[in-house]
């Protein structure tokens, strides 16, 4: 799969983003791999100014609207970060079949190391309104629902649909 052809046009603006775990492969079926996830957002939000308005994690994939100074290279840090820290687990793990899927993954993209964890790219939109924004909000937290894992969104632990609910989620978010 090549480079997405989506790309962050204007980073101090939000920006509805997709990213996917190569080969669809589930790998945030386990609690430990999504706390990766977040720990890497709660210190982007405090460190790097990241503004985080929504998400969803699902067990391939997960979907957010973020907006920062330098949303690019927050993005990019993200992946690496979380790619890392991913794949370290699940090496501890002892996850094999999962660990040999992403080597075999990165032979199509990768020189440079012996893993991929993220597809390359990232599906960016620029938010331009707040009818846009709502509807972003909607499809992200609706994600659960619609593959028929919860009935109300903010049963999905791992979505904001908690926060905007009015209830505590799983962390701060930058509600809109």
């Amino acid at each position: 799969m090549g480079r997405s052809r989506y790309t962050i046009t204007e980073p101090d603006k939000p920006h509805f983003m997709t990213c996917t775990v190569v080969e669809w492969l589930p790998v945030f079926t386990r609690p430990d791999t999504v706390e990766i996830l977040l720990d890497c957002w709660r210190y982007q939000r405090e460190n790097e100014g990241l503004k985080l308005y929504g998400y969803v994690i699902l067990e391939n994939h997960l979907h957010f609207i973020a907006q920062a100074k330098n949303l690019n290279k927050c993005v990019s840090s993200f992946k690496s970060f979380t790619a890392r820290k991913i794949i370290d687990y699940l090496k501890l793990q002892k996850a094999e079949m999962l660990l040999t899927r992403l080597r075999f993954a990165k032979q199509a993209h990768k020189q440079d190391r012996e893993y991929q964890f993220w597809q390359e790219g990232v599906h960016a939109e620029l938010i331009f309104s707040e009818t846009m924004m709502r509807e972003k909000l909607d499809y992200i937290h609706a994600n659960p629902v619609k593959r028929g894992y919860v009935n109300l969104p903010e049963h999905w632990r791992y979505s904001s649909a908690s926060n905007y609910a009015g209830q505590v989620g799983l962390m701060e978010i930058d509600v809109w």
